[in-house]
């Protein structure tokens, strides 16, 4: 029973922190964006804040839908107009898990609020959840999803709602008196059961009424992610060889369900948790525990551009034929420890994957065909977009941005809000809106497009969560005489470049654009990379054809349907030819799909299958090989196909075995039958040819003694004939057999 939990990461550490110390970490959070300016050469100002607001207007769209429709249930149903009622909507399974009728979406986006500068909305809204919110359900919820969306969204949205009551001009908040708190306290109690494990990590699962259930407790198997004690215990249950960590474990005995190791899903959240823990706490411990980790990642799983998960104790053998949209974060934490060329690259190969299906697959092949189609507006790629852009201010980052909010806006948008999307191929809707998208996507969205100095805070001061909560620098601020100055997570590359740095904060993150001359210098040096991933991957991509005077090859003959075969490499081309990609399904059916006609209009790929004419005279191992060989040969699992190799040889071998078996059997046979019963059947014939003589003498005397019998009909005489010439011929076999001995 494989769960998808994340776990509490600190978040329950903050929770208790936050118990004791949040008034005082209020004090250093002030607005200090006018230190930070920003410069977009890419963007006029008007054409910036037009998109800054339209990002502003998508949320709003969104969010106001949701209260009309949905408020105070977990979450909007935006085809339908209604709102998703856990226990009365039909059920989605472990996704539903997230719903705990505690008005998530709500919860979810109140920093958003902040964000976009609704303060109005947000105060009201804060009243909305300390009024009707409660958390005694007698639901089963999954403890991460609750974690980083509930325990994590009143947080910060308590933190700012501090904030605004400290420095707000028109007084808003003035009534606030840490209700949203203690409503974090009393959920976090709710959830703390989960965690009594032997190892510390938490079960995956809990009644938020009555606690672990017997039945809960049985699910024991839960994904790498976590507080003090469990952080602690998965570092310790890494393999040594490789420093890699697998996805799925046990929470009693430590033991190891699923090996597979990546950056992906199961995994993503515990590699953030690392490398923020250090930057909000300042735990050397946990930077030392994310280099290893991801010095194994880029040693072991890092190809490239792309990533190929393997087994955490057999490093060189690959698990998994391709790469989930989970791991879109990756960039953004690399830009956070540093490593500023490869965030680079990853984010390049990733934005060539969302401009050739408009939006990031849920799972794409190393090939970059889609393996899972769905596309539920997920966060980690903008995200990784917008940290990169705020580190090195360069425009291309605004051009990324403004493709993917044209896309939802284009593709998801429907009557009461945005919906994810069924199948990339089709643009075929789903009717849901997870709170992450108000919470995450529409959030990163604006602040790429807004200047820090026009929001209510400056963001650099905080530490974006796993579900983009603010939690404050200011929290992990140790005394030290000798650095009186605050923290930033980032600093803007113009003061970086200016040398003003020094006299006003210094950064809690490598200044990645220090190196770097201008701020010119620091975007041709992103340019560069880009271009060669480019190039990289032109082999892959399918590159449309600028030049008018190019034309396309002629074939010597017309494809025609009934003649078509996918394993005809001429056949293939003569498709690609004409802008149409085959891919074939889980069903084993051929998918022809053509992108010319959306890449023109825009609109949606034509996709259609090739339904194959029933044959009942074909044979079953005709059938076997199409639907298997083929498959099995176009594998992209190196171990699957090593292993079918090895079968397949052995085999052949068994088959040459047995043929020389055979043959030598029939020729051994024949030459001792000859030796044996040769000489005898010489005998045989010479002696039958003597007794044959003996035969024939005997016949001439009963002739003539036929002759002088009178009085005979002639069917009396043929028949005595008969029965002399029976009688004489067993006498002359006696005889013979009377010689012979």
């Amino acid at each position: 029973m494989t769960a998808l939990i994340k776990a509490f990461a600190g978040f329950l550490i903050i929770t208790l922190f936050l118990i004791t110390g949040i008034k005082a970490s209020t004090k250093n959070t002030g607005n200090n964006s006018t230190s930070s300016t920003s410069k977009t050469n890419f963007l006029s100002k008007d054409e910036r804040i037009r998109l800054r607001d339209k990002a502003h207007d998508m949320f709003m769209f969104a969010f106001n839908n949701y209260m009309k429709h949905a408020f105070p249930h977990d979450e909007i149903m935006p085809i339908a107009c209604a709102p998703r009622i856990r226990g009365k909507t039909p059920s989605r399974g472990d996704v539903d898990d997230a719903l705990g009728n505690f008005s998530v979406t709500l919860i979810d986006a109140l920093d958003t609020l902040v964000v976009i500068g609704e303060l109005d909305i947000f105060e009201d809204s804060v009243k909305k959840v300390i009024q009707t919110v409660r958390f005694d359900s007698d639901l089963v919820v999954s403890v991460f999803e609750t974690n980083i969306r509930v325990v994590g969204g009143l947080i910060s949205a308590h933190v700012l709602a501090k904030h605004l009551q400290q420095k707000d001009e028109k007084g808003r908040f003035k009534w606030y008196n840490d209700e949203l708190l203690k409503m974090t306290v009393d959920l976090a109690d709710r959830l703390l059961p989960a965690f009594n494990t032997t190892s510390g990590l938490p079960h995956p699962r809990v009644n938020l009424k009555r606690g672990m259930l017997k039945h809960l407790k049985d699910q024991v198997d839960t994904c790498t992610k976590l507080l003090e004690k469990a952080m602690d215990f998965l570092w310790a249950q890494r393999n040594l060889g490789s420093d890699l960590v697998g996805t799925v474990l046990n929470v009693e005995n430590g033991n190891w369900v699923r090996r597979e190791s990546g950056i992906g899903a199961g995994i993503d959240s515990y590699f953030e948790y690392s490398l923020k823990a250090y930057i909000l706490f300042g735990e050397e411990d946990y930077l030392y525990r994310f280099n290893k980790h991801y010095d194994a990642v880029m040693k072991f799983i890092n190809k490239g551009p792309m990533f190929i998960d393997v087994h955490m104790h057999k490093p060189n053998v690959a698990s998994r034929p391709y790469m989930d949209s989970l791991l879109a974060f990756w960039p953004g934490m690399q830009v956070l420890m540093g490593d500023l060329k490869s965030a680079i690259e990853i984010h390049e190969m990733l934005f060539q994957v969302v401009q050739k299906y408009k939006f990031l697959p849920e799972a794409f092949t190393h090939d970059f065909q889609i393996h899972w189609a769905q596309h539920p507006i997920r966060p980690e790629f903008i995200e990784s977009t917008y940290i990169i852009y705020r580190a090195t201010k360069d425009p291309h980052y605004l051009q990324v941005a403004e493709h993917v909010m044209d896309s939802i806006e284009k593709y998801t948008k429907v009557k009461c809000g945005y919906a994810g999307i069924k199948d990339l191929r089709t643009m075929e809707h789903e009717d849901r809106l997870d709170s992450f998208v108000l919470a995450e996507t529409f959030k990163y969205l604006y602040l790429i497009f807004a200047d820090p100095s026009e929001l209510p805070f400056d963001p650099d001061n905080y530490v974006l969560t796993t579900e983009a909560h603010f939690l404050p620098l200011s929290m992990g601020d140790k005394f030290d005489p000798s650095q009186p100055l605050p923290r930033r997570l980032v600093i803007d590359p113009d003061e970086i470049m200016a040398e003003e740095i020094t006299r006003k904060y210094y950064s809690a993150c490598p200044n990645v654009a220090s190196q770097y001359r201008t701020s010119d210098e620091l975007t041709h040096f992103g340019t560069t990379i880009r271009s060669s991933v480019k190039k990289l991957l032109g082999n892959v991509f399918d590159s449309r054809k600028s030049s008018q005077d190019e034309t396309c090859q002629k074939t010597n003959e017309r494809l025609r349907a009934w003649a078509f075969s996918t394993t005809n490499s001429d056949h293939l081309q003569q498709l690609k030819s004409m802008g149409i990609e085959v891919q074939i399904d889980a069903e084993g059916r051929v998918m022809l799909i053509h992108r010319a006609s959306a890449i023109d209009d825009g609109g949606p790929p034509i996709a259609c299958f090739l339904e194959p004419d029933y044959d009942p005279t074909a044979s079953i191992l005709t059938q076997f090989s199409q639907n298997f060989f083929f498959k099995l040969w176009n594998t992209s699992n190196q171990a699957a196909l090593t292993a079918a190799t090895v079968i397949l040889v052995m085999f052949c071998l068994w088959v040459v075995l047995l043929l020389t078996s055979i043959i030598l059997v029939c020729t051994v046979s024949v030459i001792f039958k000859f030796l044996k019963w040769g000489p005898f059947k010489i005998t045989t014939s010479m002696t039958t040819s003597e007794a044959t003589e003996e035969v024939k003498d005997s016949d001439n005397e009963e002739e003539e003694n036929v002759k002088n019998s009178s009085n005979n009909t002639d069917s009396s005489d043929s028949s005595r004939s008969t029965s002399t010439s029976s009688t004489t011929k067993n006498i002359l076999v006696n005889r013979f057999h009377r010689k012979k001995d």
